[in-house]
Formats: C-alpha cells, structure tokens, sequence
C-alpha cells in the first residue's frame, strides 16, 4: 500500500488507527483459524501483520517561529519516519507533536504500511486469550512472527543509530515493536494494565508509602476530586466502592504476586492522574521500570523515599532535595557514563521546594534546617558502609549529604529517555553517625514521616502541571534530536 499525504494531523492519526486496527483484526483472525483449523496463514495473509508507519517531511520555506518549547522541532530539513503501535491510546500525544510540526514548519505528513511486523503476542490483549491447549509455541513461531530481541533497542534514544543518506531520519525515540515490547513488560512488572498509568508518575522504594497513597486516594475519591483507583490484580475502587472495607480491601490485594505493584489515581473530569509505583530496592529494578515506562511519554517522574543522611547536621525525618548524583550504581555506565553530568531541571527542583513549604508549614532558616540540597550518592551494595575506608575519600570529594540505591539511576534514566525528573528523599537513619536502623525508632520514624513525604510529592506535581510545556527542558535534546518529545 502506498503512502498517502494526511491534510491534518487529525486525519493521520485516523488513518493510522485503521491501518493499525486491519493489521492486528487480520492478524488475529488468523491465529484462531490456526487453533481451530491448524491452517497456517498464507505468505500473502502474512503481509498483512505490519504496523502502520507515520511520515513527516519538512522542506522549509520559511524561518519557523521562536519557540522555547523543548519538543515538537526539526533538527534538519528532510524526512522522517517511525513506526507506530496503539494509535487510538496514544492519539493525544501524537497530536501535541504533530500539530506544532504542520503549524510553525510547514511540515507534510503521510502515513502507510511499513516493513515492521507485528508479533503474534502483541495483538492479543491479555497475551494469549485463545488458549494454546494443543498448540506450541514453537507452532506458532513457524507461521507467525514473534517477539525478536534482535529487533529492539534504544540506538535512537542513546544516539548510536547510523544516519543513511537518502533514508528517512528518526521520527521518534521508540519504534512500535519497541513500544509494544514495553507495553507488555509493564503489566508484568506492575500487575496493572498499562492503559492505566497516568502521567505523573511517583516512584519509591517502600511500600509504606503504597498504605499512604491508598488512603489519600480513596479520601480524594470519597470528595468527587477523583474518579477511581486502579490496584495491583486488577482491583478497581470508584465511588460506589468506597465503604469501610475499602483500603483494607486494597492492602489485601494481590500485590505481593508483582516485582514492582503499581496504583493509579484516576482523576475526576479528565484530570491528569498520578500514578505511584513501588519499584522496591536497587538500581537494577530502576533501571527496568524506566526503560518501560518511558514510552508512555510521561511528563514527569519523581523519586520520592527513603536515604541515609551523610551529615552530622542532619536529624531523622529531614529532606533531602537532590541537585546533583554520584553515581556508583554501574548499571548505566554503557548508555550514560559516570562522566557525564546529570543537571538538575530548575521547574523540578522549585516545585519539590516550594511544595515542602507548603506541606510542612515551615519557610526561611525553619525550612532550610529540613530541607537540605546537595549532592546524593547512588550505590549498587546495600551494605557499603562495611567497606567505609574505601568510601571516605570519595564521599568526601564529592560533599555528598545523603546515600541510596535508586535516586542517581532514575536521574540518569530520566536524562537519557527525556523524560523530566527529581529527587526527594527522606532521611531514614545516619550510619556515619551511629543512628542505624533498629525496629522500633524506625516504625516510629515511619508513622510520623511517611504521609508528610508522600504530600510533598503530590504537591510537587500539582506545581509542574500548572508549569506546562515548559518542564520538558530542552537540556534533555542533543542537537541532532528525533522531532518528537
């Protein structure tokens, strides 16, 4: 099929709902006969699995206007493509991209069938619902494509990918087999649908903070400011929903049974929802749900728990609100290497500040005394400090307040798939200082402290949102950029 030239960004993402929707109804209609018949598709019947492809050239004619927007630019004059999967759920966001592209550089779009097959798993919602029963995997590979790793990577978003002169340039960060592949890892990763993951998204290493949430979000759902919350296994609380058993309900859910349990608040009206994920300890698991959640686009995460406080000053309960990160986690040192500086995005760093204000009631001196900005030091061994007269030096070099095991990956990951990010955590013990963690001062420290954190971190994100655009900060572009955010 060939391509062909959309008048409005509106009528591309259309088109690319239809051709998305007869690959996947072809693709599986084709896999039921095979259960039902054991009949193979046909090398033609075959040709109709590829997701659709979207086409953007921009022949300038005129200087584009000014803008400080940190998205939604060319780089250069030319072509540029990328494939695309769930068209109908990205819809909005293919529009805030396209739109600016038609509008400010003249751009033309088109779209078409593109080379990228679709793997049999992803065109079927809840991964397998025909039920194999006398049919193998190893069948199905033989007549349907599959899920080849070979085929997906970050070479765009990492900026390894070969520019071939006469061929279309990135479009996007993530093709859809990369999408897809994300989308799928999600709902195993987080026992939630993904469909559900809002846009503002809070990321902590202790469940605690899940017993806080759940309550915040079934007060909000009880007041009309929020229309549901989704949990873990598929748990779903609205109003009708709300009685004394509820958070009981939510807590009792099957959580446990996901790596990294996500919850979701869905707000009233159309709001723009948070969503709060439990990612658990160590910068592997940070690594992982990033990579995934980066292709839903999010337009903010934030690290929101607990730290060892470095300093003397310091006193259980304090905040430390991360401008800078030593990375000592080595799982990203391939994609972003420990030389390269992580900046702290300025929007980010004022709404933490500004939100611990106002939650904690506490301004100048009072504030300052609480609220400590520095550096934090990121490690891959939760038990460093038996190795303390290694650390000293470079703790000291660095003037690091504070050290977790999550903060500087999520940082990273934040700088290397654009995704806008911060760090608030709380100071949970002091083990330079003799203050370790022992059962009783750290469930009373728990009590007091978790609810107060976890209300800075919503309240941060209320204040991005009322920032716009202008959070994606263009210190998150290289100069040769996909157009696309």
């Amino acid at each position: 099929m060939s391509f062909e030239t959309a008048a409005t960004p509106q009528d591309a993402v259309d088109r690319l709902e239809m051709l998305y929707e007869e690959a996947k109804d072809a693709l599986r209609a084709d896999l039921q006969r095979f259960f039902d018949t054991q009949v193979p598709p046909s090398a033609e019947e075959r040709a109709r699995y590829r997701y659709p492809m979207l086409r953007v050239t921009y022949e300038p004619s005129q200087l584009p206007a000014a803008t400080r927007r940190g998205y939604a630019k060319f780089a250069v004059p030319g072509i540029y493509s990328t494939t695309v999967t769930q068209p109908g759920e990205f819809r909005a966001y293919l529009l805030d991209q396209l739109q600016p592209l038609v509008e400010e550089y003249g751009a033309t779009i088109e779209t078409g069938i593109s080379e990228q097959e679709i793997p049999y798993p992803y065109a079927l919602d809840g991964g397998d619902e025909f039920g194999r029963g006398k049919v193998s995997a190893a069948e199905l590979a033989r007549y349907f494509p599959t899920p080849l790793l070979a085929l997906v990577g970050d070479e765009i978003a990492d900026g390894t990918f070969d520019i071939v002169e006469g061929q279309p340039r990135p479009l996007a960060l993530f093709d859809a087999v990369r999408v897809d592949y994300s989308l799928r890892r999600l709902v195993h990763y987080t026992g939630t649908d993904w469909r559900a993951v809002q846009p503002w998204v809070l990321l902590t290493n202790y469940h605690r903070y899940v017993d806080q949430f759940v309550r915040l979000a079934l007060a909000e759902i009880e007041a009309g400011t929020a229309e549901a919350l989704v949990t873990p296994g598929g748990v779903r609380i609205d109003r009708e929903g709300i009685d004394v058993s509820a958070a009981e309900r939510v807590m009792s859910a099957p959580w446990h049974r996901f790596q990294m349990p996500a919850y979701h608040l869905i707000r009233a009206k159309g709001e723009e929802g948070v969503t709060l994920i439990n990612i658990g300890v160590g910068p592997s698991n940070a690594k992982n749900i990033t990579d995934h959640l980066a292709v839903l686009r999010p337009n903010c995460w934030l690290m929101v728990g607990h730290c060892g406080g470095l300093r003397q000053t310091q006193i259980i309960g304090d905040y430390v609100l991360a401008h800078a990160y030593l990375r000592q986690d080595g799982i990203l040192d391939d994609h972003v290497p420990p030389d390269i500086p992580i900046p702290a995005l300025a929007e980010v760093q004022v709404a933490l500040q500004e939100a611990a204000a106002e939650v904690t009631g506490e301004k100048g001196d009072r504030l300052k005394a609480r609220l400590r900005t520095g550096t934090v030091v990121t490690q891959d061994d939760r038990n460093w400090e038996l190795r303390w007269t290694r650390e000293r030096r470079r703790i000291n070099l660095s003037r690091a307040i504070a050290v977790d095991m999550e903060s500087g990956t999520i940082a990273a990951q934040g700088y290397r798939l654009r995704v806008p990010y911060g760090t608030l955590l709380c100071v949970s013990d002091k083990p330079l200082h003799g203050e370790i963690k022992l059962p009783g001062a750290a469930n009373a420290f728990y009590e007091r402290a978790v609810s107060e954190h976890l209300k800075i971190g919503l309240a941060a994100l209320e204040k991005l949102k009322e920032a716009g655009s202008t959070i994606h900060s263009r210190k998150l572009r290289s100069f040769d950029e996909p157009p696309f955010r």
